[in-house]
C-alpha cells in the first residue's frame, strides 16, 4: 500500500506528524508496535507526573498540622494509586487511537523495518510512502555487569505491583533524581549511587547543588563516586551491590538503573535505506532531513533535546514544511524550557551560568536569590527556593533563567516566552510584580 507520508513510531512525535500532514490532506499511516503514546505516556512523563503529585500531596498532608488542620494520615495504598494511574493511562491510550481515526491517519499495528529508502515492512506486508519519517524513541540502558538483569529500569518501575521498601537508584540524570524524589516523599527508604561528585551534570551549579542539599535533608542517601562491579541476589531474597571499591550494599528488595537511555537504531534496517547513523543516533540537518531524500528523523533517536514537547514541534513543523508550501519551516532548538519533577522541582531555560561565561567570558553579569517560600513560614518543613538569571552584554539580554523551588514547573512557562523573545533584564525590571509569589523575585532581583 502506498501513502504520502508514514511514521515508524507511534509516539508523541510520530502521532503530530502524521497527524498535521493529514490536516492538509496527506495520506498517512503510523507504525507502532506497542502502546500509543510512547514513553511519554506510558513510562514517563505521564505517569511520573501523577506519582509526583501523589509524593507532593504527602508533603501537604505532613504541612497540614503547621495550618491549623488536625489530620491523621491512615498510610498510602500503593495498589490503588497503581490502578488509578493505569486507568487514566488506558484512557490516554484510546484518546490517541480515536485522534487518529479522526484525522484520517491508519495505523498499523507491528514492527517497521526498512526494505529499501521508499518502503517498511511490517510483518510480511510492504508499505511504501513519499515521505518516511523515523520517531522510533528510545529504551532505557543497563549496565554490562554480573547479575545486572536483577534491577530493573524506569520502564519496569511503573510496572511495580508493591511500593519498593528499601531501595538503591545508580544513575545521575533527571530519571534518577526523580525517582529518588519520590519514592522518599513516599517513605520508602532510598539511596542513590552516582559515578561522579554530583548529579544533573548539564544544569546550573545553583540548581543541582541546592537540589542535592535538599534531597539529603529529606532523607535520601546520596552516595558519590562509587562504581558498581556485580549485584547479587540474597538467600533472604534480597539484593545485594558490591562495587569496584569494595562497598556492599545489601538488604536492598528493588535496584533501578537509571544510567540513560539508548535509541533504537539497531533493529530499523537503516542500512537497507541507506540512512547515516553512528549507532546511537540519525544523523539529521536543521529540516530534520537525512541524508537519504524522503526520509527524516524527529525527536529523541536524532540525538537532540530529549523532550516529548520538541518531537511534537519538530514534527508539525516538518509537516508544514512538506505539504503546506512552509519551506522554511523547522524547530528552532535554541532557548528550549524543560523541568525536572524533583523534589523540589527544578525549571530552567537558556544557558548555565558556566556555559554563558565560556562564551561570552566578562560580559557575563548574573543575578540570584534564595528565600523561603511564603508557603514554608510557617511549616516545620523548610525547603528553600532558589533563582538565577544569567546576562549578557551592556544591555544585560537574559540567555539564562533557572529556579528550584515550589511552583518551579508553572512558573517558568510564561518566563520561557519572554526569554524567548529576546528581553532583557531591564524589561524584567519594569515589569510589576504579582505578589505576593515567588515568581516575583525574578522580575524584583537587584
Amino acid at each position: 500500500m502506498n501513502y504520502d507520508l508514514i511514521a515508524i513510531g507511534g509516539g508523541s512525535g510520530g502521532i503530530a506528524v502524521a497527524r498535521r500532514a493529514a490536516q492538509y490532506g496527506a495520506k498517512c499511516a503510523v507504525i507502532e508496535v506497542g502502546k500509543l503514546g510512547g514513553t511519554c505516556v506510558h513510562r514517563g512523563c505521564v505517569p511520573k507526573k501523577v506519582m509526583w503529585h501523589a509524593a507532593d500531596m504527602a508533603h501537604m498532608l505532613e504541612d497540614a498540622q503547621d495550618y491549623g488542620f488536625d489530620v491523621t494520615v491512615g498510610g498510602f495504598n500503593w495498589q490503588s494509586l497503581k490502578t488509578s494511574r493505569s486507568d487514566y493511562l488506558s484512557h490516554l491510550n484510546d484518546i490517541y487511537r480515536n485522534n487518529l481515526d479522526a484525522s484520517g491517519v491508519e495505523l498499523i499495528e507491528g514492527y517497521g523495518r526498512f526494505i529499501d529508502a521508499n518502503t517498511v515492512e511490517v510483518d510480511g506486508k510492504h508499505y511504501t510512502a513519499q515521505h518516511i519519517v523515523i520517531a522510533a524513541g528510545g529504551r532505557p540502558s543497563i549496565p554490562q555487569l554480573p547479575g545486572a538483569e536483577f534491577g530493573i529500569s524506569s520502564d519496569e518501575f511503573f510496572e511495580l505491583e508493591e511500593q519498593p521498601k528499601k531501595v538503591v537508584i545508580v544513575g545521575a540524570g533527571y530519571i534518577a533524581v526523580e525517582l529518588a524524589g519520590l519514592l522518599n516523599s513516599l517513605d520508602s527508604d532510598v539511596t542513590m549511587l552516582l559515578r561522579r561528585e554530583h548529579f544533573l551534570g548539564r544544569f546550573d551549579v545553583l540548581l543541582r547543588e541546592t537540589l542535592m542539599e535538599q534531597m539529603q535533608d529529606n532523607g535520601v542517601n546520596i552516595i558519590n563516586c562509587i562504581h558498581m562491579d556485580s549485584v547479587e541476589q540474597e538467600s533472604e531474597g534480597g539484593l545485594k551491590l558490591v562495587s569496584k571499591q569494595g562497598h556492599n550494599f545489601s538488604g536492598i528488595d528493588t535496584l533501578i538503573w537509571a544510567i540513560g537511555r539508548e535509541n533504537n537504531v539497531d533493529d530499523l534496517g537503516l542500512s537497507a535505506a541507506g540512512i547515516s547513523h553512528d549507532g546511537r543516533v540519525i544523523t539529521v540537518d536543521d529540516y530534520q532531513n537525512t541524508n537519504v531524500e524522503g526520509i527524516y528523523a524527529i525527536g529523541d533517536i536524532t540525538g537532540r533535546v530529549a523532550l516529548t514537547p520538541v518531537a511534537i514541534a519538530a514534527g508539525r513543523r516538518l509537516a508544514d514544511r512538506l505539504f503546506n508550501g512552509q519551506a522554511e519551516s523547522r524547530l528552532d532548538y535554541e532557548n528550549i524550557s524543560s523541568v525536572v519533577f524533583s523534589h523540589p522541582p527544578i525549571a530552567t531555560v537558556g544557558m548555565t551560568e558556566d556555559e554563558a561565561r565560556d562564551q561570552h567570558g566578562d560580559d557575563v553579569r548574573v543575578y540570584q536569590s534564595r528565600f523561603t517560600p511564603l508557603y514554608h513560614a510557617i511549616t516545620e518543613r523548610r525547603p528553600r527556593t532558589a533563582m538565577k538569571l544569567v546576562t549578557v552584554g551592556v544591555n544585560e539580554k537574559i540567555v539564562g533563567c533557572h529556579v528550584i523551588g515550589a511552583g518551579a514547573d508553572e512558573m517558568m512557562q510564561g518566563f520561557a516566552v519572554a526569554i524567548k523573545m529576546g528581553a532583557s533584564k531591564s524589561d524584567f525590571d519594569s515589569t510589576v510584580a504579582i505578589h505576593p509569589t515567588s515568581a516575583e523575585e525574578f522580575v524584583t532581583m537587584r
